[in-house]
């Protein structure tokens, strides 16, 4: 049962979030404690007077920005909620699909917490996607009217700007009329969210709604990415590389491209095959039993860019240690396969040696890829409800 107050300010447990206003506005935030303050305080001088709002911050911090928030809130004319998540999954993509779901009105924006998003065009966000009829609305930094200033430095404006080219080149039919596919700011209809179908990875949450369910007709407007107001950028190397993994499981999202990417996940396999058996085979050992061991290798180095390439979103259907020896057992198995199928093709079919070897290989290579998604990766079944956290407390201020 949810418990009620009515001292201004005090923090209450509650089971919905309070009065739903005409926009949700989402925040994710990672230790942004000297931040969300200016933020609430902007969003009061911007937004309530032209839109009713309400505020949800889903928080990853380890440090006090759900206290600031708490304490910043008692002088906001709007609800504001925190969702504070013992597990951070999906990052700061996970966290916006939290706000999603949270969300209780018509329109949803999402912002970041650093001030580099001016709240005073959330209205016109929701305003231009009611009068073209729009379910999504992308605050875009490269149309007109448009600027990247607040990017700190040439190498994260080069970064940002080949991050882009590279998405919309992957991706050319789903992000059609969508500039700024990087963009952390933008509205979208409740009604145009399928939460349960986003897999997010990382902190480019409008990729994976663009891409895994396309709401509708798409708008933009310009906007001028601002100076941080405090703090440091959470872009890191290892961002970057989250970044990179994420692309690969939305690229390899459709049967072709999964099987496209296992191929060449493959060919890659022979490089530590045949280093292993060249340093087996240099130490002094046999070759029959250097080649065996040296095939382990390849098998688990194809193992681990599989798990984190093509088949992320699926690990949690089976135990690693199931995942992985399944994995080794059809690899192995195709050595011992193809020998039979090679004789088979040469002596019942009188093909050449070449003809027969590269026939099965390719058999082979299928039949490995068909088993592996069956195998190893079986997909949720049908009407199966995902796997909900448990682990995020809800708090209304």
């Amino acid at each position: 049962m949810s418990q009620e107050s009515t001292v201004p300010g005090e923090v209450v447990e509650t089971a919905e979030i309070p009065e739903p206003g005409a926009v949700t506005i989402v925040v994710p935030t990672f230790n942004e404690s000297a931040n969300v303050r200016q933020l609430l305080h902007q969003i009061t001088e911007a937004v309530p007077a032209r839109l009713p709002c309400e505020v949800v911050f889903v928080d990853d911090s380890t440090d006090d920005t759900p206290e600031v928030i708490e304490k910043a809130a008692q002088d906001c004319p709007f609800p504001v909620t925190v969702l504070h998540r013992e597990e951070k999954v999906g990052g700061l993509g996970g966290a916006v699909v939290e706000g999603l779901k949270a969300a209780t009105s018509d329109w949803i924006v999402v912002m970041d917490g650093d001030c580099q998003h001016p709240p005073s065009l959330v209205p016109d966000l929701v305003a231009t996607g009611e009068r073209a009829n729009a379910g999504l609305v992308v605050a875009s930094r490269y149309i007109k009217g448009g600027s990247r200033a607040g990017l700190a430095g040439s190498y994260r404006v080069a970064v940002s700007r080949g991050a882009t080219w590279l998405t919309k080149a992957l991706f050319p039919r789903r992000l059609h009329g969508i500039s700024d596919p990087m963009s952390g700011f933008f509205a979208i209809r409740r009604s145009a969210v399928t939460a349960e179908v986003l897999q997010p990875l990382g902190y480019k949450i409008l990729l994976e709604l663009a891409v895994r369910s396309r709401p509708g007709r798409v708008t933009e407007v310009p906007f001028v990415f601002q100076d941080r107001f405090a703090g440091q950028s959470k872009s890191t190397a290892q961002e970057g590389f989250r970044f990179l993994r994420h692309l690969a499981g939305l690229r390899a999202a459709s049967p072709v491209a999964r099987m496209i990417g296992f191929g060449l996940i493959g060919l890659t396999g022979f490089v530590p095959n045949l280093l292993g058996l060249w340093a087996l085979t240099a130490a002094g050992m046999h070759y029959v039993p250097a080649e065996i061991l040296a095939n382990q290798l390849g098998v688990a180095w194809n193992f681990v860019l599989i798990e984190h390439l093509l088949f992320r979103e699926r690990r949690r259907h089976r135990r690693w240690w199931d995942r992985a020896g399944r994995f080794a057992l059809l690899a192995n198995a195709d050595l011992v396969l193809r020998i039979p199928l090679i004789a088979l093709f040469v002596h019942q079919f009188h093909l050449g040696v070449l003809s027969a070897t590269a026939l099965a290989l390719v058999t082979t290579f299928v039949l490995r890829f068909v088993a592996t998604e069956a195998l190893v990766y079986l997909p949720r079944r049908a009407g199966e409800e995902p796997v909900r956290d448990g682990r995020t407390a809800r708090r209304a201020v």
